[in-house]
């Protein structure tokens, strides 16, 4: 019996010695052509990477891993990122998607004197949403992309969610400075308050359009207009920095993201708070300017819905807004696309894009006045 016992044993200390060598890791070929510069780290923290590879996300679509390659090669020719009439080049073919996919009439008018597309399906606006209508602010870094951006914006938001949606031509630079987007978007929101009670007015927008939907609803506070029933700051945060929305983002995501080379480390002492021209002389610590800086400006946000992506360069300014709204009691709810870039539902026909448009719909149905 003892000498069987002991076999036993052996036998058992030998299967755990096999169980232990195949978890152990094993050499492998990345681990054999590892790079010569292995990360370094700074006294302060500042962290230096070599070179390496980053292959497109494995838990994307087919279509939206072409959509990625395709637009980071498009970032990196100077002729697709010019505009013609407001419409960067590399965004005409998502356009023309966008008007064969959707039945839908545009007016162009003007509200309190602002230059707005007035968008609504063409089968008609749904019964519950007769006394609620959308304010859309597009992209554009406060220079340019209306109507593209605009457009991009609101016709699959308009014809998928049976609604009316109003898209501002607000004031941009350089010929126009801050406030002048604000005031605009004041205009139009105190004329449509007229018609729709604040709780069934919702404001949205894309980039430089979520900021301003952000210092909008800033602006709506310090001129005593009531707040709107819910906001969408989408592709963006609510902090600025001279490189885009600040944080780890500015280093992290532009290489993957937009095909562009991370801002020089440690920054020129010189080197303004912005690139932007539509904030020059401006005040980055001012609330109107960036929401984000003042805690008592963001405790009396409306509902709050946040879109980005994992290589959005907005990412880390949209996680830290969300972050701080929750701390601060505001419903807000953030939705974090995985491999996709800054305003990556700007090509309809996307799966990620309708995922999107869906959550878009969802939150604003479900946090607007009937």
């Amino acid at each position: 019996m003892m000498v069987k016992a002991i076999a036993q044993m052996r036998r058992a200390v030998r299967g755990l010695a096999v169980l232990l060598l195949a978890a152990a890791p094993l050499p492998s070929a990345q681990a054999q052509t590892a790079p010569s510069a292995p990360v370094k780290i700074d006294d302060d923290g500042t962290v230096h990477v070599p070179a390496m590879t980053v292959p497109v996300s494995s838990m994307l679509s087919p279509e939206a891993k072409q959509y990625l390659t395709d637009h980071l090669k498009a970032m990196q020719d100077p002729v697709q990122v010019q505009q013609n009439n407001g419409v960067p080049v590399f965004m005409e073919p998502y356009l023309a998607e966008a008007k064969a996919m959707f039945a839908y009439t545009m007016t162009e008018r003007r509200i309190a004197g602002v230059r707005v597309f007035d968008y609504a399906p063409k089968a008609g606006i749904a019964k519950r949403n007769a006394r609620r209508v959308l304010i859309n602010l597009h992209g554009g870094g406060f220079m340019g992309c209306f109507p593209a951006c605009a457009e991009l914006e609101s016709i699959p938001v308009a014809t998928l969610g049976e609604i009316r949606v109003v898209s501002v031509d607000y004031r941009q630079g350089p010929e126009h400075k801050f406030p002048a987007a604000s005031e605009d978007v004041a205009l139009v929101y105190r004329e449509l308050l007229k018609t729709y009670p604040a709780a069934n007015i919702g404001i949205y927008g894309c980039s430089a359009g979520g900021m301003l939907t952000g210092m909008a609803t800033a602006w709506f506070q310090k001129h005593g207009l009531p707040r709107p029933g819910a906001v969408g700051i989408l592709c963006a945060g609510l902090t600025t920095s001279a490189n885009g929305f600040g944080g780890d983002a500015d280093y992290m995501t532009a290489a993957v993201g937009e095909a562009r080379p991370a801002p020089q480390w440690p920054p020129s002492g010189d080197a303004p708070w912005t690139a932007l021209p539509y904030f020059a002389g401006s005040d980055p610590t001012d609330p109107l300017v960036a929401p984000g800086s003042s805690d008592e400006v963001l405790r009396q946000f409306p509902p709050t819905l946040i879109i980005t992506g994992t290589r959005g360069f907005e990412l880390s300014s949209a996680v830290n807004t969300h972050s701080r709204m929750v701390a601060l009691g505001v419903d807000a709810d953030l939705h974090v696309w995985e491999g996709l870039f800054h305003g990556f539902f700007y090509k309809p026909d996307m799966p990620e894009s309708r995922q999107a448009h869906d959550v878009i719909l969802k939150f604003f149905d479900r946090n607007l006045g009937r």
